[in-house]
């Protein structure tokens, strides 16, 4: 028995490849923000009983102050309502106000919006739309649970692919049905094919945006459409998909157990029942292994 005791952050992933698994290691942190352990190799426990024990204590992911709630994946109000990482935003780049002055941290707008990023089509509950910053390929794709994915537009700002995105999503969703990745029933799709004929009906509202653009102090290139990548295709390490879904919450159920059948996105899955890890973030848990 192995009993490790931490604040929970977002597993790290590690892409080997269309031919290997996902590799996945989970992070504990003291309350201060300092690693509690050397990470933890998940992939070896698949098929071992593993028990997760919440401690009813918080710190915040950004600040490490103890609250009593969390916003947005770990962190306290002050910080939810400060930082720019928390701003809408985030969630909807199209609403980007880094150019009005008003950005919350415009250095951080700076280093992380002003920044080259990709628009993609991605298969994770069947085919949606999304953006990510390029450091962050396939690392993004991994987090969603996608099994197939396709960079179409390289654009030189947050902003710009959150533009882009909203054309597409006339078209395609830009959520994941949750459940439904986790239930492993997700058909491989033809992504280049998709992709030409999502391409072929988008393209003239596509290039009014670029023309609306030009009409600015917008560099040449700012959004590029890509037509020569190849599909990235993912796979996770999974025992046995649930035919159906529980899943855990730590402020309602702060103790359960179960054997490790998978672990796909940011989820673990138990024959028991799932838990998003990331969900989780700043969370105190002992975590046992048998």
């Amino acid at each position: 028995m192995t009993i490790y005791s931490g604040h929970l952050r977002k597993m790290r992933v590690q892409y080997n490849g269309a031919d290997a698994p996902v590799e996945y290691f989970l992070n504990l942190y003291t309350s201060e923000g300092q690693r509690a352990h050397p990470e933890i190799a998940l992939n070896p426990l698949l098929g071992q009983k593993l028990t997760v024990h919440y401690k009813q204590e918080i710190h915040c992911v950004a600040c490490s102050r103890k609250t009593s709630k969390s916003f947005n994946q770990g962190h306290c109000y002050p910080c939810f309502t400060r930082l720019a990482s928390c701003d809408k935003c985030i969630m909807s780049p199209e609403k980007c106000h880094y150019d009005a002055g008003t950005c919350r941290e415009p250095q951080w707008g700076q280093e992380n919006c002003m920044q080259k990023h990709f628009v993609y089509l991605a298969n994770s509950s069947g085919i949606k739309v999304g953006i990510t910053r390029g450091s962050q390929i396939p690392t993004r794709w991994v987090d969603q649970g996608a099994i197939q994915a396709l960079p179409v537009f390289q654009v030189n700002t947050r902003y710009y692919s959150g533009l882009v995105e909203v054309l597409y999503k006339q078209q395609v969703s830009d959520r994941t049905q949750w459940q439904r990745m986790l239930k492993g029933q997700v058909e491989p799709i033809d992504l280049k094919q998709r992709q030409q004929e999502l391409y072929e009906l988008l393209s003239p509202q596509v290039d009014e945006l670029i023309a609306d653009l030009k009409k600015g102090d917008v560099e040449d290139n700012a959004i590029v459409h890509l037509d020569e990548n190849s599909v990235t295709e993912i796979h996770y390490p999974v025992l046995e998909y649930p035919q159906k879904i529980k899943s855990f919450n730590l402020d309602k159920q702060p103790l359960f157990e179960g054997s490790l059948m998978g672990i796909k996105g940011q989820y673990l899955i138990l024959d028991t029942g799932v838990i998003n890890i990331r969900k989780f973030s700043g969370y105190h848990i002992e975590l046992e292994t048998v």
